[in-house]
């Protein structure tokens, strides 16, 4: 996977932060934020007549969405196997989900550590995992051949 400055068009995103890294932090906070805003708006609509959990759901079924979007064009630059890497994107982020829950359980229930430290560490590093899982699972493409093979096989 190339660096942002070998992308032939980085895009706008990656032409600002110049760093896929950057651009991938912050496209993580933008989903980050509206993940939470849609939680409080379903958790308005729904009202107490269903378990808070499935406007977390809902909330989640949305920004999943958005946040593949926005990372396969703006972070990644990829094209075509959308499916493909729509399913591993999923993927990537269950892991992170379940590194985050293991690693704070560890952290917090075996070495004793404070909940709300250990939770920021832990979150920064299931970050950086989430960040390479991502590159190298969810969006990774096969080296484009130099021997005069054709773009449109990579799309």
């Amino acid at each position: 996977m190339p660096r942002a400055d070998e992308v032939e068009d980085p895009g706008p995103l990656l032409r600002i932060v110049k760093r896929q890294e950057i651009a991938f932090a912050a496209v993580g906070v933008l989903n980050t934020a509206l993940g939470m805003g849609l939680t409080v708006m379903w958790l308005a609509i729904l009202g107490t007549s269903v378990p808070p959990a499935v406007a977390v759901v809902l909330a989640y079924a949305i920004s999943i969405l958005i946040a593949f979007v926005l990372h396969r064009t703006l972070v990644f630059r990829v094209r075509g196997h959308l499916l493909r890497d729509f399913l591993r994107f999923v993927g990537v982020n269950s892991g992170g989900l379940l590194m985050n829950m293991a690693l704070l359980s560890l952290a917090v229930s075996v070495l004793h550590l404070p909940s709300k430290p250990s939770a920021v560490v832990v979150m920064g590093l299931v970050a950086i995992a989430s960040y390479f899982g991502h590159r190298y699972i969810s969006f990774r493409r096969e080296p484009v051949p130099s021997s005069g093979g054709s773009d449109a096989e990579q799309f």
